[in-house]
């Protein structure tokens, strides 16, 4: 009942602080337009202070109802991340910046010893890696915070992607009896739920650099310490496969804003074209919108099946 309490809390103080993170960031004038809906209307941002206090409130009291120093490494790992996104939030870095920054993220999961040198591949077995394993903790925790940072393009993307993403590591921890990380994925799940409500189309609030790379370091770790990072890669193909594009056509780490010819256009209408730009960056959103517009609901529902069916292959590869 104890660990119920842990993850309702987390749910209730991500809702209630992004209910006033978006009348204070109102009130300050912390907003952003949205750029693919009529007027551009202004949007309230960052929102990472209201997932950053749901997911530690909730670790916190999981920590003290397990005394599993576990806990403690994924909400360290956390908290780098929202420092890290939060400076970016605030101060628009260069491309390299969160990358090379994101390696810090990764220090509390190797000082506090809360990994295993064994990668278990489905059917394939386990492998011990002890030598490659701690600069693979690293490149974990780097792509995955970076992947939710460049897949939260439209409307309630990266808080969906969180949400769907988080169901086959629930189902993994829960048929491995490891239940220590089974309730902290729940608790991402609670917090990624509760910050939707507001995040999804049309949004309310946009969570940030501070709130996305918070969720993608928060599953890279919680994947990490609990040996499932193979069916955590699985679960986010669809994002990852969105970074190695763009990465690929670009050829070098670049911040989105820099990026002079951008992967699409925004029509009269509203609806969103692939760019004829032949220098422009190869994204997810643009291979979605090659052959005809999409206005952005329709992006997005298309990426959230995209995200489903990924996570549908991760709990066969479970199950398998």
């Amino acid at each position: 009942m104890l660990y119920l309490l842990a993850i309702i809390i987390s749910f209730v103080t991500t809702l209630i602080v992004t209910i006033y993170s978006i009348k204070i960031l109102r009130a300050k004038g912390s907003m952003v337009p949205d750029q693919f809906k009529k007027g551009k209307p202004m949007i309230p941002r960052p929102g990472g202070y209201a997932i950053i206090a749901g997911i530690s409130l909730g670790l916190i009291i999981l920590y003290f109802l397990t005394y599993n120093l576990v806990i403690i490494s994924i909400l360290l790992s956390s908290l780098i991340a929202f420092i890290v996104g939060y400076i970016d939030d605030k101060n628009v870095m260069k491309g390299y910046y969160k990358p090379l920054a994101l390696i810090t993220a990764a220090l509390p999961i190797i000082l506090l010893n809360t990994y295993d040198y064994n990668l278990d591949f489905p059917l394939a077995g386990s492998v011990r890696i002890p030598i490659l394993y701690l600069p693979l903790i690293v490149i974990i925790l780097v792509i995955f915070g970076n992947t939710i940072n460049s897949i939260d393009v439209f409307n309630g993307v990266a808080s969906a992607f969180m949400i769907i993403s988080s169901i086959p590591l629930i189902i993994a921890l829960y048929l491995n009896n490891d239940y220590d990380n089974l309730y902290a994925a729940f608790i991402l799940l609670a917090s990624s739920l509760a910050f939707f409500i507001f995040h999804r189309y049309p949004s309310k609030i946009f969570p940030g650099d501070s709130g996305t790379l918070t969720f993608g370091v928060y599953y890279g770790a919680l994947a990490i310490v609990s040996g499932l990072e193979i069916i955590a890669v699985i679960s986010l193909l669809p994002a990852i496969i969105n970074s190695f594009f763009f990465l690929s056509s670009v050829k070098r780490i670049v911040e989105h804003r820099e990026i002079k010819s951008r992967p699409t256009v925004l029509l009269d209408d509203y609806r969103i074209a692939a760019s004829k730009d032949v220098n422009a960056p190869i994204t997810l959103v643009r291979l979605l919108v090659i052959k005809k517009p999409l206005y952005e609901y329709q992006i997005v529902k298309r990426i959230i099946l995209l995200a489903i069916f990924s996570s549908m292959l991760a709990i066969l590869t479970i199950l398998i």
